[in-house]
């Protein structure tokens, strides 16, 4: 196939007609091309949050099918308008696979990895970002709502403003907002804050986040900000008002008690168990094979345990599921090599014919199998250095129909600001992370339904419809706000200040 270039692209995008009234922009379609003509739905947790409402709205997405140099028109996927973006093989080196997961990803998760600062993979950021702005602007109906997604695309909302000042824009930042010491290293620190500050609401995963968008706005820019809303200078010297606050994500579920509770997907949970050698505690943790998840820290803590006789393979196992990601990244492949050596020593320090100590599955599952998982595991790790969510222990709560089962919690992920009863870990502290897993297996059932039991309830009435309404009932009352005195939501530098937000 010719490998096309940034003006194909373009018109592609431009000859795109219809019209939508509320727009998704995310660096990835939620569908993974499975032929010429074929595709199928992507896992992950963003997919997972945004697809009902997309359905629901009868809007469009923007994003890119995930495989580079092919050019697809819009089309329709179950119940989804879809608006492919053209990514060249350059583009996914530099702005994807550089810019965006070398540089941007380490720096926002604490430096856990050290990032790489390089002028062409910002070049090639701001040529793609400008794209899906683009795009965006091309699909929008006339006052349309557009909602801009993650890290990717932090240039966007500002792009976006200023090729089409009419339609409302949120932004949701997914991942973690780094302190402004950390976030100070950015050699394009004002640029992204400038691209950020185009959206009407910037939302983030926990307060904490906000607070340090909030502080590097003050810091590096000078905005007035307030209680989360910050005065935002126009072009044309009036002010108006953009709001940063937390709306911590979720997930469908519903569809996750449903699914558990499908006669096929229990005998499956029976069969893993007994493919496992029936133990009487099996540990769960599943994760994709990133250096921010924690995964060298639990499989530490889980050696020592074995080594030191507190746990005996006998009777625990723990299953490890590492879903790919980012292969061809350096840091990603080293990685995986050392959690593979890792498995492969305490397996062989500690299997014997009939058991083995950690079940390593090098591969990504489909929710049904996900749910079995879920059901089979009598114990949740979830050991993140840093994470701005983690959808996976909302998922393993919503999943426990049973009323039992317990989740160990990094402190460290949002989802600990939400999920009180887990027992949560500092997984940086080996010690105290191996004392919680062996509290979690030896904790009593009638206290791990009551901690259950609140877990589901907050997972069941915070859950992604309740995320994606409180987003959208801010963004509304930025368009009320508009509509109500005919302007486009500034004010005169002079006046009275704004307080519609």
């Amino acid at each position: 196939m010719r490998r096309p270039t940034e003006v194909d692209a373009e018109n592609s995008i431009m000859d795109t007609t219809a019209e939508a009234d509320f727009v998704v922009v995310s660096n990835r379609l939620p569908v993974d091309r499975s032929g010429d003509d074929e595709w199928r739905r992507s896992p992950g947790g963003l997919v997972a949050a945004l697809e009902p409402m997309i359905q629901s709205t009868g809007g469009a997405w923007v994003g890119w099918p995930g495989q580079p140099g092919i050019e697809v028109e819009p089309f329709e996927f179950d119940g989804m308008r879809l608006v492919p973006v053209t990514l060249s093989t350059d583009d996914v080196e530099l702005f994807y696979e550089g810019f965006s997961n070398d540089t941007i990803w380490p720096l926002y998760h604490d430096v856990i990895s050290p990032p790489a600062y390089h002028r062409e993979w910002w070049d090639a950021y701001v040529r793609v970002n400008e794209r899906f702005a683009r795009a965006a602007a091309a699909v929008a109906a006339p006052d349309a709502t557009v909602w801009v997604h993650d890290y990717q695309l932090q240039l966007v909302p500002r792009l976006l403003r200023e090729l089409r000042p009419d339609v409302v824009i949120g932004y949701f930042h997914h991942i973690p907002f780094p302190a402004y010491g950390i976030y100070a290293q950015l050699p394009w620190r004002t640029q992204v804050l400038e691209g950020l500050l185009g959206a009407d609401v910037i939302g983030f995963q926990r307060v904490a986040d906000a607070g340090n968008f909030a502080r590097a706005v003050r810091r590096r820019l000078g905005f007035e900000t307030k209680a989360g809303s910050i005065r935002v200078p126009t072009a044309d010297g009036g002010v108006r008002t953009a709001i940063a606050k937390a709306y911590p994500i979720s997930i469908d579920a519903a569809a996750y008690d449903e699914l558990a509770r499908r006669p096929d997907v229990q005998a499956r949970a029976r069969e893993i168990r007994e493919s496992l050698g029936d133990p009487k505690t099996v540990l769960f943790g599943v994760d994709r094979l990133d250096y921010t998840k924690g995964i060298g820290h639990r499989l530490k803590a889980y050696g020592e345990l074995l080594r030191e006789h507190r746990l005996d393979v006998t009777d625990v196992t723990l299953v490890q599921v590492a879903s790919p990601s980012r292969e061809r990244v350096a840091a990603y492949m080293q990685l995986r090599d050392e959690i593979e050596l890792t498995v492969g020593r305490i397996n062989g320090d500690h299997d014997t014919v009939g058991h083995t100590a950690i079940r390593y599955l090098h591969h990504a599952y489909p929710r049904e199998e996900m749910v079995a998982l879920y059901l089979a595991a009598d114990v949740m790790l979830v050991t993140a250095l840093r994470d701005g969510m983690n959808l996976v222990a909302k998922e393993y709560v919503a999943s426990r129909i049973d009323g039992w089962g317990v989740l160990v919690l990094s402190e460290f992920t949002g989802a600990a600001d939400e999920l009180t009863q887990a027992v949560r870990v500092n997984p940086h502290d080996i010690d105290g992370l191996k004392d919680a897993i062996v509290t979690a297996i030896d904790m009593p059932v009638t206290e791990q339904r009551r901690r259950m039991r609140a877990l589901r309830r907050r997972v069941r009435d915070h859950d992604v419809a309740d995320w994606s309404r409180s987003f959208l009932h801010d963004l509304t009352a930025v368009r009320e706000a508009r509509d109500s005195d005919g302007t486009d939501g500034t004010e005169d530098a002079e006046g009275t200040e704004d307080t519609r937000a």
